[in-house]
């Protein structure tokens, strides 16, 4: 047998092989031993690679895989060798909130803003200075005066709810109703209308269906995670070749969008919806149409699907816990003499059921995760703690609303938390911040709070509620990537006395 030389094929794969091994064993010692983030704790494996969290997020199981991490290793974790969770009001404030003059603040995550960088720039993901145009501009869709002309619009879509259960029981009367699609459906058309114009919203409650859109989107935020997951692992190019050769559904997305945004161009005249603010600027703040497609996209994305899914925890939460449900009812049937009361405005008045919305969105935060940032150039303080220039930091949702440190009985469903019950006196309720904080909060908190006031007060007020017995555990189990992937929510609705 002729030996094999040094340039054969073999050889040269064997070399390239052992120096990769020897490269990666390297890189883990650093890693682990050297890197400046060493001094974190966290898993082994987190300290040398990037798989294990990528793993996680794949699985829909990061969330609340990093809230056992805080349970485990405390309130700072390394995730990765480049990133650390956090978990404590003050890093809310550090990593999210305003900065003082001349205080460089911590510029959003590429891997995570930016998964897609082929495609135009929204709010969500422009830099400091556009963000505070488009947000400026949006504002006015989101003030009092606007949510006070949108209110029949909102109002009228509530009601179309109501009707169409109303007709649902006279056709199934001992069939329990799955709420996850008729929340899904009032969401997604209420948010069409103020977001595009467009008269009916998607049409799903008229036609008790899905809109074909409203699968692209839930689809996409799994995609997305996938997408995130290989982006950190060292293949961000190779996700968007794929990305712009495969996705069918993401091409189907944007012609949707391009379609709705062109209808709402021609409108004309004003409007009290999401885009005005931006169509009367596009010009100035240079909007071509790819531009005001993402700003829409982002719009109704961000505006459906985290209403939907907080209502659903909401009524999941009620259902099983009897004597919430019992004084919430108290509260609206006894607040409100009919169902035309119920409005917009007079849902404010109901401060237990602010209470149980808010312990809903403790419990079930429609965004689990950590949104990332990146530690500024120079480095950054966070909770008192230091990290280097380039660092991703975040705090998780999932994981800091069930920290026993700032919450007691966590995974207690108590709306009296948030109502002074000297049981809770110890809960630090700034550790939940379910809108975000600073200057890139969610710019629609006001109209989510009175949107979900409204729709769950007409449900509470027109209904009856028993959760099926085969929905008792709707929560084991979930996945969440961005937002949670839902499960039917079959619940017996009965029409109230005197309805």
């Amino acid at each position: 047998m002729a030996p094999l030389h040094l340039g054969s094929p073999v050889n040269l794969a064997a070399i390239g092989f052992s120096l990769l091994v020897v490269y990666l064993a390297c890189q883990a010692v650093y890693n682990y031993f050297f890197h400046p983030l060493s001094k974190y704790p966290g898993p082994f494996l987190h300290h040398i690679s990037y798989l294990p969290r990528a793993h996680k997020l794949m699985q829909g199981r990061l969330a609340f895989y990093v809230a056992d991490l805080h349970k485990d290793y405390g309130p700072v974790v390394r995730l990765s060798p480049n990133e650390v969770a956090f978990s404590s009001p003050q890093a809310w404030r550090d990593i999210y909130g305003h900065k003082k003059v001349g205080e460089p603040e911590f510029p959003k995550s590429d891997l995570f803003y930016k998964v897609f960088t082929f495609l135009p720039l929204a709010i969500i993901n422009a830099g400091r200075d556009e963000h505070a145009l488009l947000r400026r501009q949006l504002s006015h869709g989101f003030s009092d005066r606007s949510m006070k002309e949108q209110e029949p619009i909102i109002g009228g879509y509530v009601d179309l709810l109501v009707q169409r259960i109303r007709e649902n029981l006279e056709k199934a009367p001992n069939q329990p109703v799955n709420m996850l699609q008729w929340l899904n459906w009032t969401a997604f058309d209420i948010i069409g209308d103020l977001g595009f114009g467009a008269a009916g919203g998607f049409g799903c409650l008229e036609g008790s269906s899905y809109h074909p859109w409203v699968k692209i989107i839930t689809d996409s935020m799994r995609q997305s995670a996938f997408m995130q997951a290989l982006s950190s692992v060292g293949l961000r190019d190779a996700v968007q070749w794929a990305a712009k050769r495969a996705s069918a559904a993401g091409q189907k997305h944007r012609a949707i969008i391009r379609e709705k945004v062109e209808q709402r161009l021609t409108l004309g005249a004003p409007r009290p919806d999401f885009l005005e603010g931006l169509i009367r600027k596009k010009e100035e703040l240079g909007l071509d149409l790819g531009r005001l497609q993402m700003n829409a996209s982002l719009i109704i994305i961000a505006g459906s699907d985290t209403t939907s899914t907080l209502l659903c925890g909401t009524l999941f939460f009620i259902t099983t816990n009897p004597e919430v449900l019992k004084k919430l009812v108290h509260e609206v049937r006894t607040t409100f003499k009919s169902d035309d009361e119920i409005t917009l405005t007079s849902v404010n008045q109901l401060t237990y059921m602010l209470a149980v919305l808010n312990e809903a969105l403790r419990e079930y935060p429609p965004v689990t995760i950590g949104l990332p940032r990146v530690a500024p150039r120079g480095g950054g303080v966070v909770d008192g703690n230091a990290v280097p220039e380039g660092t991703i930091v975040s705090v998780f949702q999932w994981a800091i609303n069930h920290d026993k440190r700032f919450w007691t009985d966590p995974f207690k469903f108590a709306p009296e938390r948030f109502l002074g019950d000297e049981r809770y006196k110890n809960d630090q309720l700034d550790a939940m911040q379910p809108f975000g904080v600073g200057p890139r909060n969610c710019i629609g908190q006001n109209l989510a709070y009175a949107e979900m006031r409204l729709v769950l007060a007409k449900l509470v007020y027109n209904f009856d509620m028993r959760l099926a017995d085969e929905a008792r555990g709707w929560l084991d189990g979930q996945m969440a990537y961005t937002s949670w992937v839902k499960r039917d929510l079959p619940i017996y609705m009965t029409l109230a006395a005197g309805q």
